[in-house]
């Protein structure tokens, strides 16, 4: 004669034992999660919070003997533990950013992944371009291996001038062209070469940083060194970076280091927004042919890249000997007004800042306006070519 078992019974029996580590009954905890009753068999479904093996198989044999020993000693018993344990808090990375600057507003870094791919040239024609437009502008000369903006501006001979300021005594940059000017170049000799540790270097990074008088600035332009090494780190750390630019030339080996330097500023530790990519020596006219194009380094890299990143391109820079030759003799293209070093550097300027302000980044308001306002400010849509 089959026997059936009753419900209420094995409730009964339950209530007898006690969950692992939390106390209290496993009925009136809650701990049981389903009983079924078919004659002489018994399903359980109990879900507990201690994930270690020794609970579920402790529960598993109290729940046995439980029902064998005070409802029916031969019931065929399942039981099936389920581990609820709490979710382990995700582990926090720490954010590598540096505090607020007083007096700057915007604080814009220029990298390349690969050496003489014309950052610098590029990073000196943007800030003066912004100066044109109106923009108060500061640039510091990270590039403490190699510091050329002394040279770019023509200010080899200068040096920076001890201030006091609230009672503390600091640099006062170099200015020319509308730009303010603080380089490791300041403080060597042309030919002396920097031969530091990472350590060293950064704490001159540093000192140019926090212990120069840059005033109000509406953007300071950082002319990072090639590659993702200890200056870019401690740049990110010590400087609350508003956005990047990378840039690079269309031929595919300085396109693959360019894409390690889009994700280094990706990385969720230092997440920095890239504004865009930017070609230099993107095509070469020359005078004779002005309507000619020749694609020495191959032809639109750098944009296909920036599609393949999904961030804007800003523009193409044209290879012309006008560049070189102005940034030699210290005076930057893009104050050659009428040329089409000046128009390529203007719209790259304005899909800059144009990226700035659809980000929701501060600028001050009247010239965020001026700036969106103006002929060709949005920046090149992402299209493979």
């Amino acid at each position: 004669m089959a026997v059936k078992l009753d419900k209420k019974d094995i409730l009964k029996a339950l209530e007898t034992i006690t969950v692992p580590g939390e106390g209290g009954n496993m009925v009136e905890t809650g701990a049981v999660r389903n009983i079924q009753v078919f004659g002489d068999e018994v399903v359980v479904d109990v879900q507990i919070g201690n994930p270690t093996l020794q609970a579920r198989k402790k529960t598993e044999v109290s729940i046995l003997k439980a029902i064998h020993d005070l409802v029916y000693p031969k019931a065929k018993i399942t039981v099936n533990v389920k581990v609820d344990a709490p979710a382990q808090p995700q582990k926090k990375v720490p954010e590598i950013k540096g505090k607020p600057i007083p007096g700057i507003q915007n604080i814009i870094a220029v990298a390349s992944g690969k050496g003489g791919v014309g950052k610098s040239t590029v990073t000196a024609n943007l800030a003066v371009t912004l100066a044109k437009m109106g923009f108060r502008v500061g640039l510091l000369d990270a590039d403490i291996y190699g510091p050329s903006m002394p040279i770019m501006f023509d200010v080899v001979d200068e040096k920076p001038r001890a201030v006091e300021v609230d009672g503390k005594s600091k640099m006062k940059p170099v200015e020319n062209h509308g730009v303010k000017l603080l380089s490791i170049g300041f403080f060597t000799q042309p030919d002396q070469a920097v031969i530091w540790r990472g350590p060293m270097a950064s704490k001159a990074l540093n000192q140019m940083i926090f212990d120069a008088d840059w005033g109000e600035l509406d953007f300071l332009m950082v002319d990072l060194p090639p590659g993702t090494g200890d200056i870019h780190l401690s740049i990110m750390q010590a400087l609350p970076v508003t956005g990047a630019v990378v840039v690079s030339t269309p031929q595919q080996i300085a396109l693959a280091d360019a894409r390690k330097g889009v994700a280094m500023f990706r990385q969720e530790a230092i997440s920095v927004p890239v504004l865009g990519i930017l070609e230099n020596m993107a095509y070469f006219t020359p005078e004779e042919l002005p309507d000619h194009k020749y694609y020495i380094f191959g032809q639109h890299g750098a944009r296909n890249l920036a599609a393949d990143q999904d961030i804007p391109f800003l523009g193409e820079i044209p290879l012309v000997q006008g560049i070189r030759e102005a940034a030699d003799v210290g005076r930057p293209a893009a104050l050659q007004e009428g040329t089409p070093s000046e128009a390529a550097f203007l719209e790259a300027t304005r899909n800059m800042v144009s990226e700035l302000v659809q980000r929701n980044e501060y600028l001050p308001p009247t010239e965020a306006i001026k700036i969106t306002t103006m002929a060709g400010c949005s920046a090149v849509k992402n299209k493979r070519v």
